[in-house]
């Protein structure tokens, strides 16, 4: 990002994209988005952010605890990587129209089982304590994922609280998918 607005390429349904646009609601950066249709989300999301915590470190994305820090990069992690990217358009595409949606609860369930294993032990109200970090960025986008695929998230009790706590802050509001300027109109809120 050179000096001036930042531009955002942004599909509105990528989650990439989201976590992009959380991120840049917390630190209130003021940015252009210019639309483009995605076919498949890209992993440099995470480097944005980090990005964005070098070059604008208020408020804190990753905690200055180094034990913490390393915490949420693993979730982060987990989510960025491990999860959202077998449910990319570009991999469902392979599967065929019958095999995509038991394909991506598969995967969504799988990482899930993990996640809440681990978010049992790093949350507070929030995946690793009260603060928002990196990793809730990173979760709020791959649980409306698993809502979209019909996911029952409500067998991860602690996804769930963490979740809506989360959707209840306005960065996370005005970031939502149904407010972008691409959204369909029927997929607006």
């Amino acid at each position: 990002m050179q000096a001036g607005k930042p531009v955002l390429y942004s599909y509105f349904r990528s989650s990439c994209s989201w976590r992009v646009r959380i991120a840049l609601a917390l630190k209130g950066i003021d940015y252009e988005t210019v639309p483009i249709n995605l076919i498949k989300d890209g992993g440099q999301q995470l480097a944005i952010v980090e990005y964005l915590e070098e070059t604008r470190p208020i408020p804190r994305l990753l905690p200055q605890d180094a034990q913490k820090r390393a915490i949420v990069r693993m979730i982060s992690d987990l989510i960025a990587s491990g999860i959202q990217p077998l449910q990319n358009l570009s991999v469902l595409k392979q599967l065929g129209q019958e095999n995509q949606i038991p394909w991506a609860q598969k995967a969504i369930t799988s990482g899930f089982t993990a996640l809440e294993k681990i978010l049992q032990s790093t949350a507070g109200k929030y995946c690793v304590g009260d603060e928002v970090s990196m990793a809730d960025v990173c979760l709020v986008p791959q649980v409306a994922n698993a809502e979209r695929f019909k996911v029952d998230v409500s067998q991860y009790p602690t996804i769930s609280h963490i979740n809506k706590a989360l959707l209840a802050l306005d960065a996370f509001q005005v970031s939502h998918p149904s407010r972008q300027p691409d959204t369909p109109a029927e997929l607006r809120t």
